[in-house]
Formats: structure tokens, sequence, C-alpha cells
């Protein structure tokens, strides 16, 4: 597949290194926020966006729940990255010359640890790749970035320490986003993703999950978040194993569409776990 992808920072980030994984044919467009990635994608101004979701280390990456299920588009993959952490100087800079080092706020907690024991000062930036290009621009040897070899390449920057991350099992988990929804493919492992709000009733949610339990369907995930701001509504995003024309998992949504309002089918999908 030709075309461009869309992603969340500058050239170099790891949603940079995500799209080069999942799509390396297709040309890659930095954006500003996730919801730039989302409107990009869905004005078709691009054809697909990445979107970072969580992290092994760290957790939810962006809130997912408030900005996927309005955005009217489609999850049509995921991508596991391993998320190696960098300490990327200027040309002629050691490890003993770094004072401070500048990333995401999201990727200092993921190498507290080395930065801890050498000393050095961790400094939030908006984006790892925007650090990168700082110091690349500042040239200053006290000061590092905290991001990937990509990056390292691309501003002209050394390592001076590599894989930092305090996690040896770093990941981050990615979602590729469509305007159209493709149920169409299969594979070993399928993933279904879909919202649903259960009914005012007691017990609504322990029955809308058991028909998973007795059809054999693995959850892998679910997360609960507020509606509108009321205390009254609570909605649910959920991943599964399987496609919904299974016969077992067809089985489960009708039983949870029985006790529950707006379930939405957000996407079916081959599953990546096997890689992360």
């Amino acid at each position: 597949m030709t075309g461009k992808i869309a992603f969340q920072g500058e050239l170099g980030a790891y949603s940079h290194q995500a799209c080069q994984q999942a799509r390396p044919e297709m040309e890659v467009v930095p954006c500003t926020t996730f919801e730039d990635v989302v409107e990009m994608t869905r004005s078709g101004a691009v054809d697909l966006g990445m979107l970072a979701v969580e992290n092994s280390t760290y957790g939810r990456v962006a809130d997912v729940h408030s900005l996927l299920p309005k955005s009217g588009l489609h999850i049509v993959d995921e991508a596991f990255v391993r998320v190696h952490v960098n300490l990327l100087g200027v040309p002629g800079a050691s490890l003993a010359d770094v004072t401070e080092a500048h990333g995401h706020v999201v990727i200092l907690p993921q190498c507290a640890g080395f930065l801890r024991s050498h000393g050095i000062t961790g400094r939030v930036s908006s984006d790892n790749a925007r650090a990168a290009r700082e110091v690349a621009e500042a040239g200053d040897k006290t000061r590092a970035a905290l991001a990937s070899e990509l990056a390292a390449q691309i501003y002209g920057l050394e390592v001076l320490a590599r894989h930092i991350e305090d996690q040896k099992n770093n990941t981050t988990r990615f979602l590729v986003m469509s305007r159209e929804a493709d149920h169409s493919r299969r594979a070993a492992q399928m993933i279904t993703t879909f919202t649903f709000r259960v009914r005012n009733i007691p017990a609504a949610l322990y029955k809308a999950l058991g028909g998973f339990a007795t059809n054999g369907v693995n959850m892998t995930k679910l997360e609960s978040y507020m509606v509108g701001g009321s205390f009254m509504a609570t909605e649910f995003y959920a991943d599964i194993e399987g496609h919904p024309e299974d016969a077992h998992v067809a089985l489960a949504l009708e039983e949870l569409r029985y006790f529950t309002n707006n379930v939405t089918v957000m996407g079916v999908y081959p599953s990546d776990r096997d890689r992360g």
C-alpha cells in the first residue's frame, strides 16, 4: 500500500518508528497533536493515522477513550514497538558531560533509574524527537535528549548511552486508524475492539460480560471511563480475541447487546501481540 500515514510528534519520534515498522512503504506526515492525526486522517489529507495508546511501563499514553470513539475512524491494525531509550548528545560530548536530559513526560519515568544513578536531571519536552532536534541546535555538551536511534541519525547526534530504559521489556502499543473499516481479513489471531455502555439495571456489567466467559472468548482489555462528566454514565472500552463472524464471538456480542446500550465495534484486525 502506498500513500501517507500521519503520526504525533516530529521526525524521529517513536511513532515515526512505528510507522516505519508497520507501513514502511508509506510517506510519513508528522503532526503536533493526536487530534491533528485524527483530523488529517478523517479529512483525507492522509490515508492512515498512527496513534500510541499505551506503554508497558508508563501505562496509558493518550486518552483514547475520549478521542477514538467520536473520531469516526476505524482500527485496522495494531503495532507493538520496543521502546529503546537512548541518551543522545552533540558530537564530541561524553556521558560525564551531561547534566540534564530532555524528553517527553512519558519517557522520563521509563529511565528514571539511569538518570538518578548518573546525577542527570530530567527535563520535560513536548516530544522526544523535538528534544533531539533542540539539543542538536543548542550544541551544548551538558544537554542531552532521550530519544530513538532514528532521531540520532536524523539530527546528527551521538548515542552516549544505549538502551537505558529501566524495564527491558519496555513496549508501546500503537493503533493504525483508517476512514474505512476492514473486517475482511483473517489471521491466526484476530482482535476485535469495541465500546459499550451498560444499561442501568442491577449487575448489568456482570451479566453483559458473562457471555464472553460462557462462550470461551478471551477479553484482553477492559477499561471504564465517565461519559460527559457524569458519574452516572459509564462507558467501557474492550479488546477481545476473535472475529465478530466467529460463532462463539457472535454469540458473546449478542448477549452483550442484550444488557447494554451503544455497542460500537471500532476495529477488527490481526493481532501483533506475538511480535510485541
